[in-house]
């Protein structure tokens, strides 16, 4: 991978792959970044060109890392129950509401067993506990309490 310094713009990666594609990534100043793949018979045109947010190019990026297949996804084990980060939109129902409300357990048989909040975590947190917009909620279950949770806590 070679880099180059864009003036006023920021730096361009480029990366010929094993097939011999051209592929270049410009890292913009304001954090937003530029994907775009070349030609294979002209590997100076340009065939797809996209303009993707920070937040866009982080979620792209944990879907290219060969560690996991789900950028939530922390641990899975013969009993069939994962472990995974749900986090609430700032705009969530449960914005400012007690833990004990989602009735999480009861509905979907889901653990919560910690709460990441800015650099804090809470474990093992209490039905009192009272829930904020960007929680990061690390919960426990099986894959499909797991997504019925997801989809509970990700109500606006």
């Amino acid at each position: 991978m070679s880099s180059t310094p864009l003036p006023g713009i920021g730096v361009r990666y480029d990366l010929t792959t094993r097939e011999q594609r051209r592929l270049s990534v410009v890292a913009h100043r304001d954090g937003s970044r530029t994907f775009s793949a070349y030609r294979q018979d002209d590997p100076d045109a340009c065939a797809l060109s996209v303009r993707l947010t920070a937040g866009e190019a982080a979620t792209l990026i944990d879907a290219l890392m060969p560690a996991h297949h789900s950028p939530n996804l922390l641990s899975t084990t013969e009993l069939g129950l994962v472990a995974e980060r749900i986090e609430l939109s700032p705009t969530s129902h449960w914005n400012g509401r007690l833990l004990g409300e989602t009735r999480m357990r009861t509905e979907t048989g889901v653990s919560i067993v910690a709460v990441l909040r800015r650099a804090e975590a809470i474990p093992s947190p209490a039905p009192d506990f009272r829930l904020a917009g960007g929680d990061t909620l690390i919960v426990i279950g099986t894959r499909e309490g797991v997504e019925t949770a997801a989809a509970i806590l990700g109500r606006e």
